[in-house]
């Protein structure tokens, strides 16, 4: 993944997300930048994993047709968790990156809520399909 790379450490993507940042929303200052920089990376983090769990997600539920939601979804999780742990495992070995838990739990966090998200939206498009004591028929 070229977002796990040094190139995407936070001293190489600051000065092009300030310049965005600041052409949208006008001048800010180096403090409140730092803060914003970090939340942005880490709704990166967030929203990035989400989407890798609801890709895992179909992936799961495409693959075996009779499992329930729930079991699909713990797959997914499991497949965006060990995505995760080896990103932060790789990045650790970077000179401007750091491999945290914490990451790996915020990521698991987004897979967690996209995948609900997209279990809500199913559940109001399709509620005979999605029904928690049917099995899927697809």
């Amino acid at each position: 993944m070229a977002e796990s790379s040094q190139f995407f450490g936070s001293d190489h993507t600051s000065h092009p997300l300030r310049w965005l940042w600041e052409a949208i929303f006008g001048p800010v200052s180096r403090t409140r930048w730092d803060v914003i920089h970090h939340l942005l990376r880490k709704f990166g983090h967030f929203f990035g994993y989400g989407f890798i769990g609801v890709a895992w997600l179909r992936a799961w539920w495409m693959t075996l047709p009779q499992s329930r939601f729930l079991e699909d979804a713990f797959l997914a999780l499991l497949g965006t968790s060990l995505i995760a742990s080896l990103d932060e495992l790789h990045q650790s070995y970077l000179p401007n990156r750091t491999g945290t838990p914490w990451d790996v739990l915020l990521d698991c966090c987004g897979a967690i809520t996209l995948q609900l998200t997209v279990y809500i939206y199913m559940r109001l498009a399709r509620p005979k399909q999605f029904a928690p004591d049917t099995r899927k028929s697809r």
